[in-house]
């Protein structure tokens, strides 16, 4: 036992002596304590949830689209009648005319079933992140708290918008594009700068969207700045799981079953390992040294000098009975002392 002992004290003498890997070791604790594979499991339900209604909404505005231009409505039914002959093709036919008449009703269902979805996916957001800080935030006013949660939506999906922005303008094929317009597509070393733009571009995106979550979206906020590191390191694990899904999934879908059940299932996959690197990394921002609070410590009570003096309780018993001995031995001794002569 005094081995083990002394072996779990190496061990965590080591990783103390590495601040890196303390860190490390500290945030995976609070990671696990605060339960973030089961909170990333949650928002990972409540995404794909709310992917159908924002399906039907984007079947409400392409039906909008096709109805403003019939031109284009007739190109599509006519390439539709071209490749898919037969029935078939007139069926999809009378789908495409049913999305444009329907597209008020379907678009507005979709709307509300959005939000409702997407309220419920942030409040599941907010709370994970919430106890990944370990903030008490008492329970306030219920519609007080999705209009907060309406809001950090609107303010995500800016944030968001501005990260798809940023990756557009990474993209290999729009870089591409790009150089050919200016004429330096054949130009030594253009390819390899263009793929080192299109990363640094990505990772900044990313950055700036995890920076966000993490500092914003907990019920209550912290300053940016606690945020930048973990968001850094989110982002670049975030770009490496990316290469290595796109490559996982062109693989998978390359077979018939993963034609059939591989993009809700990579999805699926996609969304929960993202949202364990967002919890991990709110882990990490809310482990730093200058977020630990400090341990209060009282100062200690003033000194008392106290002398031990313990006195047996002596009974009168006891008390006159030494008291008599002692007599008794006092008229003994003065007996002793007297002259032989006197008597």
């Amino acid at each position: 036992m005094q081995v083990i002992d002394n072996i779990k004290a190496g061990i965590e003498r080591w990783i103390q002596a590495l601040p890196w890997l303390d860190h490390l070791v500290r945030a995976g604790g609070r990671y696990r304590r605060q339960r973030g594979d089961y909170y990333a499991a949650g928002i990972t339900y409540f995404t794909v949830l709310s992917l159908f209604p924002l399906l039907m909404v984007a079947f409400a505005v392409g039906g909008i689209v096709l109805s403003s231009n019939p031109e284009l409505l007739g190109e599509l039914q006519a390439k539709i009648v071209d490749n898919i002959p037969g029935s078939l093709g007139t069926q999809l036919n009378d789908l495409v005319a049913q999305a444009v008449e329907s597209r008020g009703t379907v678009g507005t269902l979709g709307l509300l079933a959005g939000v409702y979805a997407g309220l419920g996916w942030m409040a599941n957001l907010r709370a994970a992140l919430t106890e990944q800080w370990e903030q008490k935030s008492p329970d306030g006013n219920w519609l007080l708290t999705k209009l907060s949660d309406l809001g950090a939506l609107i303010g995500l999906g800016l944030a968001s918008v501005v990260s798809l922005g940023l990756s557009a303008l990474a993209s290999s094929t729009l870089g591409a594009q790009a150089l050919s317009a200016l004429g330096l597509a054949d130009l030594p070393g253009a390819r390899l700068l263009l793929a080192l733009l299109s990363t640094l571009l990505g990772f900044l995106a990313s950055w700036a969207v995890f920076a966000w979550i993490i500092a914003r979206l907990p019920r209550e906020p912290v300053t940016l700045a606690s945020a930048a590191e973990a968001a850094a390191l989110a982002a670049v694990v975030f770009e490496v799981f990316k290469i290595v899904a796109s490559i996982y999934l062109h693989s998978v879908l390359s077979s018939p079953a993963g034609a059939a059940f591989g993009s809700i299932i990579g999805l699926m996959v996609f969304s929960y390992i993202t949202y364990r690197i967002i919890l991990f990394a709110t882990a990490w921002a809310a482990t730093a040294a200058e977020n630990e609070p400090e341990v209060d410590v009282s100062a200690p009570g003033p000194a008392v000098i106290a002398p031990r003096v313990s006195a047996r309780d002596v009974s009168v018993g006891v008390g006159a009975a030494f008291f008599g001995a002692g007599a008794l031995a006092a008229l003994v001794l003065s007996g002793l002392r007297r002259p032989h002569g006197r008597r």
